[in-house]
């Protein structure tokens, strides 16, 4: 059952590379900075890079901050992992940009919950989890606001032929951002392999071995280069008319937010990070610029991810228990 749930970790991994390939590139692809497929491939070599140079301090937070070890069990995970992919799956096909963290996140409680109650999460781990997600998609906004501003104060003076500056410069936002989300992102599927192996005997304590980075780094770069072209154009069309200088800003901001929660252990979602980057620096030129309706889509996403992505993880571990698996 090992075997299942590092496969499942893998598939969960390759589709939030997928899924969130869309958050990394849609800006530089939409104003015309990148073709699409050099974009991509560059995304998934940083993301294989990334966990080798910034930690695993994510890994630890979903891994051995958030349950107590009792709750850690094969099915649980596995119960949490299927749940997560089957809503990641779900978002794509209908073009939602959702998060796979919350996914995560939600998977794991309503199967632990279901198997050993409430008391099993650890409400320090818990509280930093949700203050991350909670704080970051508006902390995206700011610093999307904040670095357009500052932008468009340094170059006001500049001649059009700027944005072939801005155009060149999102290759290296580009690299920024992708480091950013394979820090923060891959290392979920670490922390929940890891959870696996420790429920199994197979490692004495929580430690992420380093096949487990190699392989995780490996499948997120994977669905990264394959990249999910619903969602790039949700939040590179969608939004606003996305030009070089809106593809410079937004990819600052968000490498910056992101970066920045990873290095701390804080897992975000990426997904509401970018687009609520890309809509401050929207707002920064002008409020009515942005199509704020995109924002309910998001909303909706968020507040639906971790309750049914918890009540549905809870059906499957029932059924896991039923067949006596």
């Amino acid at each position: 059952m090992v075997y299942v749930l590092i496969g499942l970790a893998l598939v969960f991994d390759f589709l939030n590379g997928f899924h969130d390939s869309s958050n990394v590139v849609a800006t530089p692809i939409s104003s015309g900075a990148m073709n699409p497929r050099a974009a991509l491939y560059t995304a998934a070599v940083t993301h294989f890079v990334a966990p080798f140079l910034f930690g695993v301090a994510v890994a630890t937070a979903i891994g051995d901050g958030l349950l107590d070890d009792r709750a850690i069990t094969i099915n649980v995970v596995v119960a949490g992992l299927f749940s997560a992919v089957v809503w990641n799956l779900l978002t794509w096909y209908l073009g939602l940009p959702s998060s796979s963290s919350h996914a995560l996140v939600g998977g794991l409680l309503g199967a632990a919950v279901l198997a050993e109650g409430v008391r099993v999460v650890q409400i320090d781990g818990l509280t930093k989890i949700m203050i991350a997600l909670l704080i970051s998609p508006p902390l995206g906004l700011v610093v999307g606001f904040t670095v357009m501003k500052l932008t468009l104060w340094l170059a006001r003076k500049a001649p059009p032929s700027v944005n072939t500056g801005f155009r060149r410069a999102q290759i290296i936002t580009l690299i920024g951002l992708a480091l950013g989300h394979g820090t923060n992102d891959a290392q979920k599927t670490m922390g929940v392999i890891t959870m696996g192996l420790l429920a199994g005997g197979m490692i004495p304590s929580f430690h992420v071995p380093l096949w487990v980075i190699a392989l995780s780094s490996a499948a997120i770069a994977a669905g990264t280069a394959l990249g999910g072209w619903r969602l790039i154009r949700t939040l590179g069309a969608k939004i606003y008319r996305i030009r070089p200088i809106h593809g410079f800003a937004s990819q600052i901001a968000g490498a910056s937010v992101i970066m920045g929660a990873a290095l701390v252990g804080g897992p975000v979602s990426t997904t509401q990070v970018m687009s609520s980057a890309i809509m401050g620096v929207g707002a920064a030129e002008r409020l009515n610029k942005v199509r704020w309706l995109v924002l309910r889509d998001l909303a909706t996403a968020w507040l639906l991810t971790i309750p049914a992505t918890a009540a549905f993880s809870a059906l499957v571990l029932l059924g896991l228990n039923v067949l006596g698996v």
